[in-house]
């Protein structure tokens, strides 16, 4: 715990000037002010949290963090557990939805083993295991303190080590079979959301099995009893190892002043716990895009945080994520490559007209 907190008391917040240099510059450039709306909310971002006019941002990774559910026990996932390590080796192999856009957007894709079931072995596989699965939520509580606070640590280092490398921009990813039933779990015990409005259709589970994850859900919350005011406590109880390591690479990226691009359910679960760790983490995030799980927007308007894109998208993997570098990018070639009145010859906005 003494290092976690050690970690957050570092986490600052965004430079206030830089984002002034930034709105000016904006300003002077051959556009009605504002006409470029969230890419220019995302430039003066991005300066404030490098503390740059135009950073440079070329090296972009995608953390997927990859762990079992025990509640899967249950029977709430149209899936088989198995399919976490298959998924796994079909990221490491380069086959999978991430690998496809992540190579689009120039980024490379890095896959933690932080508790999958089983033995995983690959070269480029990082292997950084806590505990083969989380407990059965429904049963007991998912992992023990220790673990969860050491899963956090995981995350952290990962960024750490990415940053020594030279990556600049890091976007979220995850794997776990069951992971939606831990997410909307961390949401309904977070919040005032009701059971119903947090638990979605996952994989894309029938009626029937959507009000049994309901139920599960409730069973979880119900003998655990997870403090809505410590988000520690929550995570331990009804989170998962793959979502503990993403409140790490969040917290690790805010540390670093490394923007961080959130994904969808999963990994805004992760972003709700690290947000109320430290309400400082939500200035870091870029929020992707808006998941089909009914969940997500929830949990996005419990951060303040508006999705750059809807696309009817609710695969996870950090797929969103992946799509939301090339905005980046876009921001970026706007501040650096767009001339303003002055350089263009070109008659600035009527003062009378825009200040009346």
């Amino acid at each position: 715990m003494q290092e976690l907190n050690q970690i957050i008391q570092e986490i600052k917040p965004l430079n206030e000037e830089e984002i002034l240099k930034t709105l000016n510059h904006l300003n002077q450039l051959t556009k009605p002010p504002g006409s470029l709306g969230k890419l220019e909310d995302l430039a003066k971002q991005l300066s404030g949290i490098t503390e740059q006019l135009i950073p440079d941002l070329s090296k972009k990774a995608v953390i997927v963090m990859a762990g079992d559910h025990g509640v899967c026990e249950e029977g709430i996932s149209a899936f088989p557990q198995e399919v976490t390590p298959q998924m796994v080796y079909n990221f490491l192999n380069g086959g999978a939805a991430i690998n496809v856009l992540a190579r689009q957007a120039g980024a490379e894709v890095f896959c933690v083993d932080i508790g999958v079931k089983e033995s995983l072995q690959h070269p480029d596989l990082i292997s950084k295991k806590v505990k083969p699965s989380t407990n059965n939520m429904a049963k007991q509580s998912a992992m023990s303190k220790e673990e969860a606070v050491q899963a956090i640590l995981v995350g952290v280092q990962v960024v750490e080590d990415l940053v020594e490398k030279g990556y600049r921009l890091i976007a979220t990813g995850e794997m776990g079979i069951g992971n939606t039933t831990a997410s909307a779990a961390i949401l309904a015990a977070l919040t005032e959301i009701g059971i119903e409005q947090a638990v979605g259709r996952g994989t894309g589970i029938n009626d029937e099995q959507w009000n049994h994850k309901q139920s599960v859900v409730k069973q979880a919350l119900q003998i655990n009893r997870p403090d809505q005011k410590d988000a520690l406590d929550v995570l331990t109880k009804v989170g998962g190892l793959e979502i503990a390591g993403l409140v790490g690479v969040i917290l690790g990226a805010a540390k670093s002043r490394i923007p961080v691009i959130i994904d969808g359910f999963i990994s805004s679960s992760a972003a709700l716990i690290a947000y109320n760790l430290c309400s400082i983490t939500v200035q870091y995030m870029i929020s992707s895009h808006l998941s089909q799980e009914q969940g997500h927007q929830f949990m996005l308007q419990e951060m303040g945080l508006t999705p750059m894109l809807h696309l009817d998208m609710r695969l996870g993997e950090g797929t969103g994520a992946a799509l939301c570098f090339q905005l980046v990018d876009a921001a970026l070639n706007i501040m650096s490559e767009m001339a303003t009145f002055q350089s263009a010859g070109v008659s600035g906005a009527n003062e009378e007209t825009t200040n009346p």
